[in-house]
């Protein structure tokens, strides 16, 4: 049982270490406190998880104000909708 487990967790650690895309993500994240800067940027995040970001005017203000980090999301000022 040992034997899978530590069989596991290192073909897991493996494919981690193995991608330059998650060493880069995990460089960011542990140079913060928090997996996100506030209330709003989490729920920014979670909104938008699809091909198709939803961003707000609201959204771009306060990612702003409150130093939202992470990978950007990239959109046109004609993409961007009044609320």
């Amino acid at each position: 049982m040992r034997l899978r487990i530590s069989i596991a967790l290192l073909s897991f650690a493996g494919a981690v270490a193995g991608t330059g895309c998650a060493s880069q993500d995990w460089t960011e994240w542990k140079s913060h406190s928090t997996h996100f800067a506030s209330g709003d940027h989490m729920a920014f995040s979670l909104k938008n998880q699809g091909k198709t970001a939803r961003v707000s005017s609201t959204d771009t203000r306060e990612a702003a104000a409150q130093s939202w980090w992470g990978s950007p999301v990239v959109v046109r000022a004609d993409q961007i909708f009044q609320n």
